[in-house]
């Protein structure tokens, strides 16, 4: 099974309530408002009701979707911890074609895992270090920056600034390793 599908199963099997606070892939934090019965199409369905604090949106996604959605409660401090060791680690994908690279990276980023949104920034960082990166590309990488950045000062409760500095740290040890390894 996928990773993807790992995490949908996961996810289904949760519930979340009034306060909670989430992730909303490619939208970041958000906060679940409510949990709401409505009819759609002649059939009743229970909505979370969210605000999504990137944008200052609201969204309804149905209880029984989350898992297609990706929605998933924030990380602990203990999966920041491992993000970390995963962002220092030094090793890195790479790819060939621009249109593979941005399909793997797209789908890695509507996961909405943490890891897998490191995972592109590590990648598209070390990336840059070697040629200018695409539009289309830089705007993922300043995304996927502000998606770990917003999540990692939520969970070990700092400014954005200070996780800033320790994304910085950890992906230039990376870089680091993985431009030595090729020289």
């Amino acid at each position: 099974m996928s990773f993807r599908g790992k995490l949908r199963e996961l996810i289904v099997a949760l519930e979340f309530k009034k306060g909670d606070k989430i992730i909303y892939p490619n939208h970041g934090i958000g906060i679940i408002q409510d949990v709401i019965t409505t009819t759609i199409a002649g059939m009743k369905q229970s909505l979370y009701r969210m605000h999504i604090y990137s944008n200052e949106s609201t969204v309804m996604v149905p209880v029984g979707n989350i898992g297609e959605v990706g929605l998933r409660p924030i990380a602990s401090k203990k999966e920041v911890d491992k993000l970390f060791r995963f962002l220092r680690d030094g090793s890195i994908d790479t790819y060939g074609d621009w249109k593979g690279r941005y399909q793997e990276n797209s789908e890695k980023m509507r996961t909405g895992s943490i890891t897998q949104v490191a995972s592109v920034y590590k990648n598209l960082m070390l990336l840059s270090e070697h040629k200018p990166l695409s539009y289309r590309e830089r705007k993922m990488l300043d995304r996927a920056r502000y998606l770990i950045v917003s999540e990692v000062a939520l969970v070990v409760d700092s400014t954005e600034e200070a996780a800033e500095k320790k994304l910085d740290r950890a992906v230039k040890i990376s870089v680091k390793s993985a431009l030595a390894s090729s020289a």
